[in-house]
């Protein structure tokens, strides 16, 4: 665990890690929007042109290893280098554009002596676009097989490390190496980006501190990050050996696995029910084979030692037990297999298997399924006649990411051996028929949804995500890895009492919506019931016969009703707008919903599970919602009780009328159409209908429910319905994304304005009735 002396994990870093060792050299960089962040990056244009947001920029894919293959030059003694082609990084050049420049930055998989690495990273760079990290070994050691390897690949696999060298306690070293290796990569992407208009792609988890360096020091870049990696292209082989794996395995039925040796595939596993298999169907002993390929480690320890020495043992009893003369039930390749090898195995193999305990995108499955469905020269080595029906069959664990997408496979839990065994015996004696079926399906998923599809995919989305960068203002806040970014539209800025005093003056028809908590009273009072203070500004508000104020909370009736007793003319709005009323003398309206409430005999044993489970949160029922609140229970616990809860609800109330949404501390279910931004539009409606077009439109609240109402009072169709476009005021509560064009501070900031607005419509109030008269004529 980390020594609790280390709360902030950059306090790991040496003094000098946020800032760049060297000065990199930059390509010429053009101003984005004048003024803004003008002191960060410091680039500008003589005219103050604005750049371009379109994905016109190179594409920078940054990964631990650069896709190239490196070798001494037996001859000269110089370098060789030349790409893997069946490297993905490089088939992710289909998705983009012919004329997209890509550049590659990572590291190299053999060390270069420090004499060379200038010349080395000029020919790359000029030859192949790359632009290699060099970390040193020690370095490179401690980064990859030690904190990757050993801490993150393991926790993202939901296992703690099983070595006991590692496994004790945190390392320190470790982790400033994993920052330290990260910041190079960082440096590197420095020397050759466009800030303004390129795009960097981060991939996996070796470099997930990156994008907070890079976003340090360029705001507004275009990043994005993947965590696993994706499909493969759909041609991924061109050439088969010699016809031997045919001839070897010729009249058996051949299941096929392909893994890396360590704790996590679940190899051991594998072997012990392809036993119970053979245990269990004795006809098939000598008429079945399993070949388990096993890649070389990534990593080094006691484990995978352990666990290949497991694989082994099991394999020699099995062969002992059921093989004979030229048989064996389990062949296992211990060695670096060439590609083309594989890809025989795949095409000649009835079935293949994936029993990993625990994976992210595995691609073994769609290597597979392209290599079943053959080319020519395949067709021809394996003797298959030209238009030859297709067949293939996978059976995959259920713990690994590619599952969900593969519906004609058979899934297993890896751990029970007897479930696994009965799959194989599924998978190798299916009808053939139905076996083209389950591939058919496999095969068009795969063949649309290759490398190129995933690339050009993931751009399209990054380019959107980053369309309104240059728009939009930017401040960097926080320090070491709690580093963070906000941007906010140039148009975002405070209310002036000032402005809406004056616009409060020149208008006489007016519509004021307040949110109650968080915004008439703080969410951290323990008095929830307002204040004298509030309920006097109110009253002044309402005795104004311009004004129409609302309070729009998601509040039970019964509640708000007791507290604004004292507020005659006061409208409310509760539950979210489900009941509303317009003064304390009228009736109670409800709005329409489809169907009826049956959900809450669904929903409400569901939460209570949740409210038993988790200390201090329990359960609001309201006439049009139940909410679960878990603002006194411990924060953490409380926040992964909600996300599963949200997961739970939205499963469990698919098919009914209703949505369910996270707020400030609550999951909360209602029925649909149920928004502040409904009833807001339903009262400025009636107002128009009753001859009364409101001319002033002030929204304040805080919280995400008051989105809808500011999106109501600024669409431009609920605008133009009304004779006279109003002066409109949207108003968040604290600074922040918002679809609001102003925003206060505070509940105090907010009192302080409707103070202003009160004493304003007292004055109004107080003047003689003719000159009450004359505005009301100019109005008209």
């Amino acid at each position: 665990m980390v020594s609790s002396s280390c709360i902030n994990l950059s306090d790991l870093v040496s003094g000098d890690m946020f800032n760049s060792s060297q000065t990199p050299r930059r390509l010429p960089r053009v101003m984005t929007v004048p003024g803004i962040i003008s002191d960060v990056d410091g680039w500008k244009t003589n005219d103050g042109d604005v750049a371009s947001s379109e994905c016109r920029g190179k594409k920078i894919i940054v990964a631990n290893f650069l896709p190239l293959q490196a070798q001494r030059d037996t001859e000269s003694g110089g370098w060789s280098f030349s790409f893997e082609e069946d490297s993905l990084l490089l088939q992710m050049k289909d998705g983009f554009s012919s004329d997209t420049k890509v550049v590659y930055v990572g590291s190299l998989k053999v060390d270069v002596d420090l004499s060379e690495q200038d010349e080395v990273s000029g020919r790359l760079l000029e030859e192949f676009n790359c632009v290699p990290t060099f970390l040193p070994p020690d370095l490179q050691k401690k980064f990859y097989h030690g904190f990757c390897k050993h801490y993150l690949w393991s926790l993202f696999h939901y296992m703690l490390p099983m070595c006991p060298e590692y496994g004790n306690r945190f390392d320190k070293l470790l982790w400033q190496a994993y920052l330290s290796a990260n910041k190079i990569f960082a440096e590197k992407i420095v020397e050759v980006i466009n800030p303004e208009e390129d795009y960097v792609w981060v991939h996996d988890y070796h470099l997930m501190v990156l994008p907070t360096f890079l976003r340090k020091r360029f705001h507004r870049v275009k990043l994005g990050f993947f965590l696993h990696s994706p499909f493969p292209s759909s041609e991924i082989y061109r050439t088969l050996p010699a016809k031997e794996i045919v001839q070897q395995f010729e009249g058996k039925k051949l299941i096929v696995g392909v893994d890396d040796m360590d704790i996590f595939k679940g190899i051991s596993l594998k072997v012990l029910a392809m036993e119970r298999l053979l245990q269990q169907h004795q006809e098939l002993q000598g008429n079945v084979v399993l070949v388990q390929i096993v890649n070389p480690a990534r990593s080094t320890g006691k484990d995978v030692q352990e666990a290949k020495r497991e694989v082994y043992e099991s394999t020699q009893r099995i062969n002992n037990a059921f093989g004979f003369s030229g048989y064996e039930p389990v062949v296992l390749i211990d060695r670096r297999v060439t590609f083309c090898e594989k890809t025989a195995y795949y095409a000649f193999a009835d079935c293949c298997i994936v029993n990993a305990l625990r994976d992210g995108m595995n691609l073994v499955p769609y290597k597979y399924t392209v290599c079943r469905q053959g080319t020519s020269k395949m067709d021809e080595a394996l003797q298959i006649a030209d238009g030859s029906p297709r067949t293939s069959m996978l059976v995959v664990s259920e713990f690994i990411g590619c599952s969900p997408s593969l519906g004609g496979a058979i899934r297993v839990n890896p751990w029970n051996i007897d479930a696994v065994a009965d799959a194989l015996n599924t998978a190798i004696t299916m009808p053939d028929v139905e076996k083209q079926l389950r591939h058919e399906k496999h095969y068009r998923f795969v063949s649309s949804h290759d490398a190129a599809y995933w690339a050009q995919s993931f751009i399209q989305d990054l380019g959107r995500a980053c369309e309104e960068h240059y728009s939009k203002n930017c401040w960097g806040f926080g320090f070491g890895l709690n580093f963070r970014t906000l941007s906010l539209s140039p148009t975002f800025r405070k209310l002036s009492e000032e402005n809406i005093v004056s616009a409060h003056g020149r208008t006489c028809r007016r519509a004021i919506f307040l949110d109650y908590d968080g915004t008439l009273v703080p969410h951290s009072s323990i008095t929830k019931s307002p204040s004298p203070e509030v309920i006097l500004i109110l009253n002044n508000l309402c005795s104004d016969p311009k004004n129409t104020v609302f309070i729009v909370s998601g509040r039970g009736q019964n509640s708000l009703s007791d507290w604004f007793v004292q507020c005659e003319n006061l409208g409310i709005a509760a539950e979210h707008g489900y009941f509303i009323r317009w003064s304390r003398l009228s009736e109670w309206e409800t709005i329409p919903v489809a169907g009826d409430f049956g959900w809450k005999r669904i929903a409400e044993p569901v939460m209570k599970l949740y409210a038993e489970a988790t200390d201090g949160s329990y359960i609001e029922s309201k006439e049009s919602a139940l909410v679960w609140h878990y603002q006194d229970a411990p924060p953490d616990f409380g926040s992964c009780q909600a996300k599963e809860l949200m997961d739970h609800l939205e499963s469990v109330l698919a098919n009914e009328p209703v949505v369910v949404k996270r707020g400030r501390q609550i999951v909360e279910v209602k029925a649909q159409g149920v928004t502040k931004g409904f009833v807001t539009e339903k009262i400025l409606s009636t107002m128009t209908s009753n001859g009364k077009p409101p001319d002033f439109v002030l929204c304040i609240g805080d919280d995400r429910s008051d989105e809808d109402m500011f999106e109501t009072i600024s669409n431009a169709a609920c605008i133009s319905s009304l004779p006279v476009p109003p002066e409109v005021f949207a108003c968040t509560v604290g600074q922040k994304p918002s679809k609001a064009s102003y925003y206060l501070h505070d509940t105090s900031d907010v009192l302080s304005l409707l103070r202003s607005l009160a004493a304003a419509s007292s004055s109004t109030t107080a003047t003689s009735g003719r000159r009450t008269e004359v505005c009301f004529e100019s109005c008209s």
